[in-house]
């Protein structure tokens, strides 16, 4: 009933500024309904006539008539739903949204033109253009009744949405032309009104077929198939948004919009669109399912019929007030300040120009230009800068690397002396055949004038992929391991012999990337740590803790040896302090101990460790060689003794850990949680251990009790 009550006067307004018989509206309001709520993939978007085709439609009535018009219609249907069959919807929802708002723009700066002539007293005239230029004589001359009851009805729907909720039960758009029509007829006033056919059930507005002129036709026909697809579609998007039902399927929803225009060409009504000024009414509303649509073309038709006189009564310039109102709101500042934000400000202003200027057509071909130009000039553009780094250069490359960049590529490069040591970043989703032409020779002759070039490349390896001769074609290419957790091997032309020259150079790495990103985490570390974990591991280098727990800086408080010891009764006085430390002054909850598959510690206490500081150490692990039990991975036992022993060594380090007193109590008031855990390396598998199944199960899988 809502949206319905909405419906009615938004509807004698659109065809009104359209230029179409008034009841042309009715009927695709009633058809919108019925059919497109029917048969749409869209259970809460609400169909109708819609304001944003009003500009295309005056001009295809003014050029064909209104049966040949009515004849456009039904095709654009039929266009429609072949769009729908073919599963192209999606491929709509390409075009730019600043392209799209913008043409809306261009509607309601053309609406509000128009209808200030009719609100004015006057008529509106064939162009905006001509609106505009006729627009001050027609302010400063006698204005008659027609531009109070303009005013009045626009005043009511700016003061409406101020008033109380109780109030606002009643649709603004309602209350306004009903007020507006009351005035007018109390008042006697004189006035231009809606005239509607005497037998509204007999409609005569069959569709004809043009005799010449069918080039013109068939660009008519798909111009508006194609607004009125894109506008549904952006509207059942919209809709999507305002609820949690049932998403939208598009293809259907073409298909519904279809068929809703065939029968409303067919019937003599306007084009049908998805609208989201009533479907989010719908929503607000309450609906729930399509029913609420479909029932709202039923009530128009029933109200039309039943009430045609009361419709007469309402003043033209009362519905040029609405549409003033409607087209004000499709010029929305909000979005410009949002495109401008995103850089397509031009785009959105050129649209809205050229469909004001010109016609819409003309506009959105325009915008869609202009996008592709500032999408090309965005790629040319690409992220390329040179910089002195030390005694050398660097030379970054970021983004799309195409044939178009080159020449900035080339200028960028040209700046870099001659005989200096340059390392080229390259940070590319794709490197095309040219760019890589460029770089290479770019390369080769600068180390033939005695410079030296060094390509690092920051994810796939086009250029060494190239020099290879398996150039990559496709922009799918596998993407590389970050940086921070791939080994040097992975991303460094290691040398052996100079071992610390790695460490420099991922040093750098962290310093250039990986910095940046964790300024302001570690800020906020910089005068205390709170971390949560005890963290107690091996020392081999193929354990990272913070890898395999995917934690950060100030996570863990992490203590490292060989074979993850704890040793018994407190042995060992830097494992006392840790522990002390970490439990009694900084509050950990939880303390891992964690082995992992081939431990040498394990092996050399399976086969007798060599004689010195090693074999001193390992004493410590002595009650895991003679602990009894066999702790299982997954169920079942390894297949490696050393592997049985290290699962058996982390459940010994658990209870050597009880031995400490704080331990010990915290562990007793609920206040600290002991965690086993074993990292399979050649698997890359975290196991937790659960108590209740007394095995290690992959992490993931729903655990009992952890210990």
């Amino acid at each position: 009933m809502v949206v319905f009550l909405v419906a009615v006067p938004l509807s004698l307004g659109i065809a009104l500024a359209s230029g179409a018989p008034v009841v042309a509206g009715l009927i695709a309001a009633v058809i919108g309904g019925v059919v497109a709520g029917a048969l749409g993939g869209s259970a809460l978007q609400v169909s109708g006539p819609a304001a944003g085709l009003t500009v295309i439609m005056a001009e295809t009535i003014s050029t064909f008539g209104w049966a040949v018009t009515c004849a456009i219609t039904a095709a654009a249907g039929l266009v429609q739903i072949l769009f729908g069959l073919s599963r192209i919807a999606r491929a709509a929802l390409a075009i730019s949204p600043a392209i799209v708002h913008g043409m809306l723009a261009g509607i309601g700066v053309t609406i509000v033109l128009g209808q200030l002539h009719v609100i004015l007293g006057g008529k509106a005239q064939s162009s905006a253009v001509e609106n505009i230029a006729e627009l001050p004589g027609q302010i400063v001359a006698h204005h008659d009744a027609a531009a109070l009851i303009g005013l009045l009805t626009i005043a009511i729907l700016l003061l409406w949405p101020r008033l109380p909720k109780a109030v606002r039960r009643v649709p603004g758009p309602l209350a306004a032309i009903a007020v507006a029509t009351v005035v007018s007829v109390t008042a006697g006033l004189t006035l231009p009104r809606v005239e509607l056919p005497g037998d509204l059930l007999n409609i005569r507005f069959a569709p004809q077929l043009p005799s010449t002129g069918w080039g013109a036709f068939a660009l008519a026909v798909f111009t508006i198939a194609l607004i009125a697809s894109v506008e549904s579609l952006l509207s059942a998007v919209a809709v999507d948004q305002l609820h949690t039902g049932p998403r939208t399927n598009l293809d259907r929803e073409l298909i519904g919009q279809g068929a809703a225009n065939m029968v409303s060409g067919a019937l003599g009504g306007l084009p049908v669109t998805g609208v989201i000024v009533r479907s989010s009414t719908n929503v607000a509303a309450g609906a729930k399912t399509r029913a609420s649509a479909i029932l709202h073309g039923v009530w128009v038709l029933l109200f039309v019929v039943a009430l045609a006189g009361l419709i007469e009564n309402i003043p033209l310039a009362a519905l040029a007030g609405l549409l003033v109102h409607v087209g004000a709101k499709l010029v929305n500042p909000a979005y410009m300040r949002e495109v401008l934000a995103h850089g397509d400000l031009p785009v959105y202003l050129l649209t809205l120009a050229g469909v004001v200027v010109f016609d819409l057509l003309t506009g959105v071909l325009a915008g869609i230009l202009l996008a592709i130009v500032q999408m090309l000039r965005r790629t040319m553009w690409s992220g390329v800068h040179a910089e002195r780094e030390g005694d050398g250069w660097r030379v970054v490359v970021e983004g799309v690397l195409t044939f178009l960049s080159v020449p900035r590529l080339s200028k960028v490069l040209a700046t870099v002396p001659a005989g200096s040591a340059v390392r080229l970043e390259l940070i590319v989703d794709y490197l095309d055949h040219a760019a890589f032409e460029s770089l290479t020779k770019w390369q080769h002759a600068h180390e033939l004038a005695g410079g030296t070039v060094e390509v690092d490349e920051i994810g796939h390896p086009w250029v060494a992929e190239g020099k290879a001769g398996r150039p990559t074609r496709s922009r799918a290419a596998a993407r590389a391991m970050p940086r921070w957790l791939a080994p040097w091997s992975a991303w460094q032309a290691v040398d052996a012999g100079i071992p610390t020259q790695q460490t420099h150079r991922g040093a750098t790495e962290f310093q250039r990337r990986a910095a940046p990103l964790l300024r302001d985490t570690l800020s906020g570390l910089a005068d205390e740590q709170r971390p949560r974990t005890l963290f107690i591991t091996c020392g081999d280098s193929r354990v990272v803790p913070n890898l395999i727990t995917t934690s950060g800086p100030g996570d863990l408080f992490t203590i490292r040896n060989i074979g993850n010891l704890v040793p018994s009764k407190q042995a060992d006085p830097s494992m006392n302090a840790s522990i002390e430390y970490a439990v009694g002054i900084l509050g950990v909850s939880e303390i891992v101990v964690c082995g992992h598959s081939s431990c040498g510690a394990m092996a050399a206490l399976a086969d007798g460790p060599p004689a010195g500081p090693i074999e001193d150490w390992l004493r410590h692990a002595e009650p895991t060689a003679q602990r009894g039990g066999e702790p299982t991975l997954d169920g079942a036992k390894p297949e490696r003794a050393n592997d049985r022993l290290a699962l058996r060594n982390v459940l010994q380090q658990l209870d050597h850990l009880r031995e400490y007193p704080k331990v010990a109590a915290a562990e007793a008031a609920g206040e600290l949680r002991l965690t086993g855990m074993y990292f399979d390396v050649g698997a890359a598998q975290v196991h937790l251990y659960d108590a209740d199944a007394r095995t290690f199960v992959a992490a993931g899988v729903s655990l009992g009790a952890t210990e």
